[in-house]
């Protein structure tokens, strides 16, 4: 893994300068400057989560100009699936500060902080260009997208973690080269997190349950609705002991921390966005999932986001969804200011207000939210109005809560598209009927009062 050559001069001076007070407390992009054996950091660290680097971190006073400097912190790699070089030749990292307080942190914009993630460029993949595998946008438009995308759900009152986008300079004294100057996002540690949620400590994926056992039940309808909203399906929550809904046996909470509380109960954090539709835009498993004739626009977008919004009315009574449909909906101007004033790139604002657009326009009205859907249990699918074969094989049926849309009728019988809201048919389960057309079902097998009032 090698660092690229060089990349360009910095922005002009002052529009990066990081203004006086907190970190978070401003979402004008700062300018850093990360000093550290990143090459032997990369090459080591990689595969060794316990391996790290002394670096030095310093930033741009906005009120002084004059450079802040914080020596000897400690530099990590982070990171999952995003660790591995054919992912990014560039992975996240992490910063971790001294205990012992020299006083220079505690008059810095970093006073008060355990550490911070930073939220690298991950490579230098053209345009809108993903990753092969996992669909990454590897490029530095990805970090200033994701950082909005975290003050987003901060506007939209759900529990996540603070991030600022940034532009960073990386040099590294033991080698030879330029320094790497890119676009990044400093992100705030779990640790912090706790400390500003209140937290008394935090339940461990193998710890934790179901969200019904651990969770409020508007703490989870709002992290379901929210990962709707933007796009973001790298995420796993069991709500209850039966759902399989993108988690696995083995696996009960993904890209979800479970922060502890004194007065009881837990609260879910979410975070790592850097996979969400509003970052990435479409995603390369979505052809293995649905179909795009569901809607008219025929827009990956809007069925992502409808798919999940749909998906909750299989988890929730009626009266939550509604409770947490008006939650976002008095957000809404909020939210679309935001959007307005945020620091994008032309493609990424376009991203991120289809995503909007969509979202609110799936929760906006009952009629919009309580859409068609299969209601009765043990229904069956055919290739054609006289049942002469089954669409999906014998024994497989839809699920209650699958959404449909109308194309016509015969008797008894309606053809309709399917949305697979409930990923019945995900990999590696298989029915290319439900995603490549419409298909036939019985007409009284659908309606509109799904969950009972």
């Amino acid at each position: 893994m090698t660092l690229p050559s060089c990349c360009g001069a910095l922005l002009v001076a002052g529009l990066f300068l990081a203004p006086p007070g907190q970190l978070f407390s401003s979402d004008l992009p700062i300018e850093v400057t990360l000093r550290a054996p990143l090459q032997q950091l990369f090459e080591k660290g990689i595969d060794d989560d316990n391996f790290s680097v002394r670096g030095v971190l310093s930033y741009r006073d906005g009120s002084t100009g004059s450079n802040v400097v914080v020596p000897d912190v400690d530099v990590s790699v982070r990171g999952h699936t995003s660790k591995r070089e054919t992912e990014c030749s560039f992975p996240k990292l992490k910063i971790k500060f001294e205990k012992s307080d020299d006083g220079v942190r505690a008059r810095s914009v970093f006073a008060g902080l355990d550490g911070l993630r930073i939220g690298t460029h991950c490579g230098e993949n053209p345009g809108e260009e993903r990753t092969a595998k996992f669909g990454r946008l590897a490029n530095e438009k990805s970090p200033w997208r994701e950082a909005f995308v975290y003050r987003l759900l901060d506007v939209a009152g759900v529990a996540t973690l603070k991030a600022r986008g940034a532009r960073i300079t990386y040099i590294d004294g033991a080698a030879q080269g330029s320094p790497v100057v890119r676009n990044a996002m400093l992100v705030e540690d779990d640790d912090d997190v706790k400390k500003r949620l209140g937290g008394t400590g935090e339940i461990t994926e193998e710890q934790f349950t179901t969200a019904q056992d651990r969770f409020s039940p508007s703490d989870t309808a709002r992290l379901a609705f929210a990962q709707a909203m933007i796009g973001n399906f790298d995420w796993c929550l069991r709500f209850n002991p039966e759902d399989r809904y993108r988690c696995n046996a083995n696996q009960s909470l993904w890209n979800v921390m479970a922060v502890t509380r004194a007065s009881g109960g837990a609260v879910p954090v979410i975070a790592d966005f850097d996979l969400a539709g509003m970052v990435v835009g479409r995603h390369n498993w979505y052809d293995k999932v649905y179909y795009s004739g569901f809607v008219p626009s025929r827009s990956s977008i809007e069925i992502e986001v409808l798919s999940q919004v749909q998906h909750t009315r299989s988890v929730f009574p009626r009266g939550l969804l509604d409770e947490t449909r008006q939650h976002f909906l008095e957000r809404k101007s909020a939210l679309y200011d935001l959007l307005s004033a945020a620091r994008l790139d032309p493609h990424g604002r376009d991203l991120a207000q289809q995503h909007l657009d969509a979202f609110f326009s799936a929760i906006a009205t009952d009629s919009a939210f309580y859409r068609p859907v299969v209601v009765k249990p043990g229904t069956h699918l055919y290739v054609d109005a006289a049942k002469s074969r089954e669409a999906c094989g014998a024994d497989d049926t839809v699920l209650p809560g699958t959404p449909v849309a109308e194309v016509t009728r015969d008797g008894p019988m309606v053809q309709v598209a399917i949305l697979d809201a409930r990923w019945h048919w995900a990999p590696p389960a298989e029915c290319k009927a439900v995603k490549t057309g419409p298909v036939w079902i019985e007409a009284d097998t659908i309606g509109t009062g799904y969950p009972a009032k």
